[in-house]
C-alpha cells in the first residue's frame, strides 16, 4: 500500500468546514488544482473529479462513508480490485475552537507497483487542497 496525506489546523468549527468541503461544485473557486467536480457529496453518490494535472480526464469515485461534520470517504479504481484508491477526509475538533482537517489517500491492488511509477507526486496538490480549505472555511465564519 502507498499513500499521501495532508492536514491543516483550521480556525472554524467542523460544521462550517463540512459545508465548504461538501460543496464540491465550488472546489475550483479555492483549489486551483481542480478543474471541476460533477455530482453531489452524499452517501452512496458517485462523483467525477477533473484534476488539472490530467486535463480532460475524470476520476469516478463513490462516496462510501459519510458522517456529517466528521468524515467522508471516496473510493475508486479498477475492476476486480486490480488498483484501488481510497480518499478519506476527516475533521477533528480541537481546543480553542479550531478543527484539525486531514485528507489521506491510500492506494492498493496488484497493479499498484506499475501504476505508482507513472503517477505524479500528489503531495503538493494535497497540501494545496488543505491550505485552500483552511482559507475558505476561515473566511466563511
Amino acid at each position: 500500500m502507498r499513500s499521501y496525506e495532508a492536514s491543516s489546523m483550521i480556525e472554524a468549527d467542523p460544521a462550517t468546514i463540512w459545508g465548504v468541503l461538501t460543496d464540491v461544485s465550488k472546489w475550483p473557486d479555492w483549489d486551483s488544482g481542480i478543474e471541476r467536480v460533477e455530482g453531489t457529496a452524499a452517501p452512496g453518490k458517485t462523483l467525477k473529479v477533473f484534476p488539472k494535472v490530467n486535463p480532460g480526464r475524470a476520476f469516478s469515485l463513490k462516496v462510501t462513508e459519510f458522517t456529517p461534520a466528521r468524515s467522508m470517504r471516496w473510493t475508486g479504481g479498477m475492476p476486480l480490485g486490480l488498483f484501488k484508491g481510497m480518499r478519506t477526509f476527516s475533521l477533528s475538533p480541537q481546543s480553542g475552537g479550531t478543527t484539525k482537517f486531514t485528507m489521506r489517500e491510500e492506494f492498493s491492488g496488484p497493479l499498484l507497483p506499475l501504476i505508482w511509477r507513472s503517477m505524479p507526486d500528489l503531495g503538493p496538490s494535497f497540501d494545496q487542497f488543505a491550505n485552500g480549505l483552511k482559507q475558505r472555511a476561515e473566511n466563511a465564519r
